[in-house]
């Protein structure tokens, strides 16, 4: 009692008490590798299993780089986690392997409760189902050095030609100035899915289900992209999130597209709260919005037994509680943004040291999220064939094409085009 005690403190986290008929033990699997999110996970965990006697939660992290490979091999061989928290676009890859029953009756109890925000929802909802459990919403954004633009005589770009201006500046003294990735990995799909959301280029699929990946609005995205990315730095074209944030923390790096830098900025930076810039992804014109790629996360629900899946709701629905919810987000603070009501205005989420020292970040931030878009989500349209698309990493594959390979942008498309037809059909 006394452990629990303990962490409820630092933690703040309520304790239903619920005690279940039978044991149930439940491993979670996720992608929050980082020492200080699987010990804040920890805590949340803890503060569960003391509360729900019966339940056991156990999380074992895992990485991006190969859960697309090992989930569905563990589904197959019956060796699969419990729970684990996913994208959307990797939802039907899981459920090509195994079968999930829809949690819909879970998410509308959590919406009446805590009111979702509705394409958190609507990116789980197909073929009459609800698959997952939204959980945290992430959105990239433009980070930047105040004084940087400030001294160099550069006002925060709103456009392609701004941004390509302003990193042209930046570009003195060994500085880079502007880091975008060229590697094939999750990281450059999202940086480049972000231009040609600005781009006119945001549907990758026509109403029909067919690709239209290869039009004009995706090759001008394209070419902007791998103009702006000579202004990188050479290993750019191995870079993963990591990296990018280290160029910006260690100044090598003028600007960056990153869901967040808070964390590593104030631990590792300058940590200067008045002096780091968030702002949305530049548009193509003056004229156009500023819009950007947007992920929300979901806990799935993988258990196919009653009991199980009961624990399971009940792990998922104790996270969302706005007293655990906001120690939940924080696991990194500035990356995992609220998508309820209720989180939004939770005290648990602002009133977090780095949260409420950044909080004109956070708020910046979390404005640019409602311009989220997300490649085979958009217009209220569930495309499942992007999961293969995704798994192989077919945006950035294409983008290597041009930088690495030296291809024309008009080429590239063409045969992206051709690789992610290939990869939808089997």
């Amino acid at each position: 009692m006394k452990k629990l005690q303990t962490t409820c403190t630092a933690l703040a986290v309520i304790l239903p008490l619920q005690a279940f008929a039978q044991d149930v033990e439940l491993t979670l699997w996720h992608m929050e590798q980082p020492p200080h999110r699987v010990e804040r996970l920890q805590q949340l965990i803890d503060a569960f299993n003391e509360s729900h006697d019966g339940v056991t939660v156990s999380q074992e992290p895992q990485n991006w780089g190969e859960i697309y490979a090992k989930a569905p091999a563990a589904l197959a061989a019956g060796v699969g986690p419990d729970i684990m928290f996913v994208t959307p676009d990797f939802v039907p890859i899981l459920k090509q392997v195994t079968d999930i029953p829809s949690v819909e009756g879970l998410v509308s109890e959590l919406d009446s409760k805590h009111d979702f925000i509705d394409s958190t929802v609507e990116a789980y909802s197909y073929e009459d189902g609800i698959w997952a459990v939204p959980l945290y919403n992430m959105a990239m954004n433009l980070w930047y050095r105040k004084s940087d633009l400030s001294e160099a005589g550069i006002e925060v770009p709103q456009t392609w030609d701004d941004l390509k201006a302003a990193a042209e500046t930046l570009s003195a003294d060994g500085v880079y100035g502007l880091g975008l990735p060229a590697n094939k990995q999750l990281y450059t799909d999202q940086t480049v899915y972000s231009f040609m959301v600005n781009g006119g280029a945001t549907e990758i699929f026509n109403e029909d289900g067919t690709l239209r990946f290869d039009n004009p609005e995706t090759v001008d995205s394209y070419t902007t992209y791998a103009d702006l990315q000579k202004l990188s730095p050479p290993d750019s074209t191995s870079w993963t999130w990591g990296e990018a944030e280290a160029c910006f923390i260690s100044e090598s790096c003028g600007m960056i597209l990153q869901f967040s830098v808070i964390t590593s900025y104030d631990t590792q930076g300058a940590g200067d709260a008045a002096d780091l810039g968030v702002a949305p992804i530049p548009a193509k014109s003056a004229d156009g919005d500023h819009n950007t790629i947007a992920y929300a996360n979901a806990g799935l629900i993988l258990s196919t037994e009653e009991a199980e899946r009961e624990a399971a709701g009940a792990f998922l629905s104790f996270l969302l509680e706005p007293e655990n919810y906001g120690s939940f987000l924080n696991m990194e603070p500035g990356l995992f943004m609220p998508l309820t009501a209720t989180g939004a205005e939770a005290e648990s989420f602002w009133s977090d040291p780095l949260t409420a020292k950044y909080r004109e970040q956070v708020e910046g931030i979390i404005a640019n999220s409602h311009n989220g878009q997300l490649f085979g989500f958009t217009s209220g349209r569930t495309f499942p064939s992007i999961a293969a698309i995704s798994a192989r990493n077919l945006i950035a594959e294409t983008l290597q094409d041009i930088v690495v390979r030296g291809n024309s942008p008009a080429d590239a498309v063409a045969a992206g085009q051709a690789q992610m037809s290939d990869a939808a059909a089997n």
